[in-house]
């Protein structure tokens, strides 16, 4: 049984991270989706009056609808309750713990109201699938530097270009996702949103979604309403390739991950020609169940993959906790107040972490499910299943990493290929030619004696195959000199005729 890191990203959001969450509210309260914006004959949509946006915080400006995220009541932080309990009676203590309790049942009532029937086991299968080939990928070529992706937000943004494609574009996609067709991959899209969203006290996960439209093109209607209502997807318009554009969408990027990423990675540039622009982003903040003692924390050395000894901060404590010992690893949690974990594995002393993540036998294979949700065949599926509990001494460095990867090699290596020339088929958002320029995936992970911050984003850029249609001049109709008019009836028929040289 090797290899365990094949789908250990995958562990956070699988066994822990599906706590509860969100979407259209199914049993819960009612959502508005995105405005939608009115189409044109033929079912794509006129060019609406130029937005005039302002700066970074500019893209509200440009939008023909925002998302409408979920209104979940607030979560009662439990660190203030026992703060508001000290000094008090043991009456009035007990009316702070009534209020906190219905509070948080309610709370707890409507992340299950919106989470619905949460993730099915064929989906858990294809998204542990899709995780252990998609870091095989990314983490391959790694060697010295950091790598950090989030499987869930690549998730997602992939069914949004599944959304937007057609045929074998479409076909690619859908096969990387282990999935069967674009319903089931807004399905998907939506079941996992719910399922990972949470915003409250004891932690947070907040997903966003959007798509960009160059303002001189045409798109379809209905496929940028699904992308609004079943991807909570916002949707902008505007003028490509001029500065405060881009800026906007850097304003977007960094309202939706906390601005952790905006010196970790530059945000997308746009040019003139730039068709569309879909974003998917993914900001998470756990703190521990319980906190690493500021005090306990020494400096002490890592050594790094090139061999340089490096000194740095590390968080000592020793405490209960599951592990799971493999061959020449071992895996063990740290878990977060709201119930979801961080995983580390740790290479035995002398094995290299690189021979652990590239063994032949970390391939995924899904050939049944085992009862709570697993597929049988993931090496995962022996750490759930064999894990143990012991007390665990832990020396954690605090540590800040942050990669900004070209997605284009890993997608062209994993089968998704037509996307990215002449053969791509974006017929169902538009039916202008387009092929993505660029894909990219930005992510970094920070740990400290509190807990955890993380983020990140996904961008893909479509330019057209054709020339754009030329951009509409400014013509000024200031009738403030004699002038003509003709008026026209059927078949063009002049109906009233004149000059005006006067208004009096």
């Amino acid at each position: 049984m090797k290899r365990m890191l094949a789908v250990l990203l995958c562990l956070c959001f699988l066994l822990a991270g599906c706590a509860r969450q969100t979407g259209t509210a199914p049993g819960g309260g009612t959502e508005t989706p995105a405005a939608p914006v009115t189409p044109a004959p033929g079912g794509e949509t006129e060019t609406p009056p130029e937005p005039a946006p302002s700066g970074a915080d500019g893209y509200e400006a440009l939008a023909l609808g925002l998302a409408a995220l979920p209104d979940l009541p607030q979560e009662p932080d439990e660190s203030a309750l026992w703060e508001q309990m000290n000094g008090k009676s043991d009456a009035q203590r007990q009316e702070l713990w009534d209020a906190y309790s219905r509070q948080q049942e309610a709370y707890c009532e409507a992340l299950d109201a919106l989470r619905g029937e949460g993730v099915d086991a064929a989906l858990k299968g294809a998204f542990a699938s899709f995780t252990a080939r998609a870091e095989r990928q990314l983490f391959d070529g790694a060697r010295d530097r950091n790598v950090v992706c989030s499987p869930a937000n690549l998730y997602l943004a992939l069914c949004m270009l599944a959304e937007v494609s057609d045929g074998d574009s479409r076909a690619q996609v859908l096969g990387l996702l282990g999935l069967a067709d674009a319903a089931q991959a807004r399905s998907a899209a939506n079941a996992l949103w719910r399922c990972l969203y949470r915003d409250g006290a004891s932690g947070r996960t907040l997903l966003a979604n959007s798509i960009w439209l160059n303002e001189r093109a045409a798109y379809r209607q209905e496929t940028v309403d699904t992308l609004a209502n079943d991807y909570y997807a916002s949707v902008f318009r505007a003028a490509m390739g001029e500065r405060a554009t881009d800026e906007a969408i850097r304003g977007w990027i960094d309202a939706n991950t906390n601005g952790l990423l905006r010196d970790a990675a530059p945000g997308p540039e746009t040019d003139a020609d730039t068709l569309m622009l879909l974003l998917s982003t993914l900001c998470f903040k756990g703190a521990w169940s319980e906190p690493f003692k500021e005090h306990d924390t020494a400096e002490d050395v890592f050594t790094a993959a090139s061999g340089a000894e490096q000194r740095v901060g590390f968080m000592h404590r020793t405490d209960g906790g599951s592990y799971y010992r493999g061959e020449g690893f071992t895996i063990a949690s740290l878990p977060f107040r709201d119930g979801v974990s961080m995983w580390f594995l740790l290479p035995d002393e002398g094995a290299s972490l690189r021979d652990v993540l590239t063994a032949e036998d970390r391939t995924v294979v899904d050939t049944g499910d085992t009862g709570d949700g697993v597929p049988a065949e993931t090496p995962f599926r022996a750490a759930v299943a064999m894990q143990g509990y012991a007390d665990i001494r832990w020396s954690v460095p605090r540590f800040d990493a942050a990669s900004d990867l070209d997605l284009i090699p890993a997608l062209t290596a994993l089968g998704v290929t037509d996307v990215f020339t002449d053969s791509a088929d974006f017929s169902p958002l538009t039916e202008i030619g387009a092929y993505l320029s660029a894909a990219r995936h930005a992510a970094r992970v920070k740990v400290d004696e509190e807990g955890c911050e993380a983020a990140a984003f996904t961008a893909m850029m479509a330019e057209p195959t054709a020339m754009m249609p030329e951009q509409r001049p400014v013509v000024e109709m200031n009738l403030n000199r004699p002038f003509c008019f003709l008026i026209t009836g059927a078949d063009g028929l002049p109906l009233f005729t004149g000059v005006v040289n006067t208004m009096d």
